[in-house]
């Protein structure tokens, strides 16, 4: 594999951005816009999640929504498993039927347990929550949640029910992009169902009024698993995803996660890496019809970096060579490399620049014999 190391003058290599250091237990901050991971803190750790966990139960309402199997206006019976939940409730009973959006809101804002349980039971395969929760682990593991296992829906105390920062975090992000057109009830403030219970009216997310872009996602709390959210905020084009897991008090959760978000966007920002067509290196060519050919960026790429500058960004352009022809243009032929100093490394495509022919019979013969020699310039070594 031949390597091209290329010093790109137009980047300035950013130095390493102060870390945070939360207090959490576990931590995950995530850049969705550039895919970037901010802060990795025991992320892979499976811990109890509390009310965290009634995240995935709204994913696959939601995915039961959009493939038809339910009906946001359609009203749920209410059984007395799902009506003897403590906790933070709806105040539901076995006299209800509930429409879905009402207990979609009721879980998002009022975090009700009981309302999960209705959700649970209609969508189970055996009509049972401990049947979904079993559906809730197969359905997570699917989308690349490996530190997930379910024993309820809602989050409740129960031995085995566990969650990593890193999963909350995946399944934060697949909310936000698969089902836009619902992410807007994360935001809602208050939900007075029924004027049942006016003490439990208000989300509990202390940073949705702050003005900082914060739009979700969900707090939780038992005392084993301490307080935890799962939030996100969007602050011009840019959008911040952030797990919190095991913080003491509900001021030390509003604080730490105001903190974390104003981190996120204060310390790094995107910058213009290189635009579409930009020819970054060349590569010579096998048995073409010309001798080389031009690497050249497959798309406009920003890079989130540290605010602070100092020294030029070195990239490695990696491609193997020579390259056979026929060659057409826009084919992938290698990769820029490189890592910013606290973050994960990039990999942006490199396509070819034009089409190359495959070379006739002289073409074929004079790239033999070029070979040929230099081989035997290079001695009996080489020759091997």
């Amino acid at each position: 594999m031949n390597r091209l190391i290329a010093t790109l003058i137009f980047v300035h290599l950013a130095v390493q951005a102060a870390a945070f250091d939360t207090r959490a237990k576990a931590a995950f901050v995530l850049d969705q816009t550039s895919g970037t991971v901010l802060l990795d803190k025991n992320a892979d750790q499976p811990l109890p999640p509390a009310s965290m966990s009634k995240l995935m139960t709204l994913y696959m309402a939601f995915e039961a929504i959009r493939d038809g199997r339910l009906s946001i206006a359609e009203r749920l019976p209410v059984s007395s498993h799902a009506m003897s939940y403590g906790g933070s409730t709806m105040f539901l009973d076995t006299t209800d039927r509930v429409k879905v959006e009402d207990l979609l809101r009721g879980i998002i804002v009022l975090s009700g347990n009981d309302a999960c349980a209705v959700i649970a039971e209609a969508l189970s395969p055996d009509g049972t929550e401990a049947g979904f929760a079993r559906l809730m682990t197969q359905r997570a593991k699917l989308m690349g949640m490996e530190q997930s296992n379910f024993t309820n829906s809602n989050g409740w105390p129960q031995l085995g029910h566990l969650m990593s920062a890193h999963d909350l975090g995946i399944l934060a992000n697949r909310l936000i992009t698969d089902f836009p057109e619902y992410y807007p009830l994360f935001s809602e403030t208050e939900f007075l169902f029924d004027g049942r219970a006016p003490q439990n009216k208000s989300n509990r997310n202390p940073l949705l009024k702050l003005g900082i872009g914060a739009d979700g996602l969900k707090t939780g709390h038992t005392v084993e698993a301490g307080y935890g959210l799962v939030g996100s905020a969007k602050q011009g084009d840019r959008r911040v995803i952030f797990v919190l897991s095991g913080l003491e008090s509900t001021e030390q959760r509003a604080k730490e996660a105001e903190t974390i978000v104003n981190w996120s966007f204060r310390q790094f920002s995107q910058r213009k890496l290189v635009q579409k067509g930009q020819q970054l290196a060349s590569a010579e060519v096998w048995m073409g019809m010309e001798p080389s050919i031009g690497l050249e960026a497959a798309a406009d790429f920003d890079v989130l970096l540290p605010v602070l500058s100092g020294k030029e960004l070195a990239a490695e352009v990696v491609f193997t060579g020579p390259i056979n022809a026929p060659i057409s243009k826009g084919q992938e032929l290698g990769e820029l490399v490189f890592t910013p100093d606290g973050l994960p490394e990039v990999r942006l495509p490199l396509v070819a620049s034009k089409d190359v022919a495959r070379g006739g019979f002289v073409s074929r013969i004079t790239t033999a014999a070029m070979v040929l020699l230099k081989k035997l310039n290079q001695g009996p070594e080489g020759a091997m």
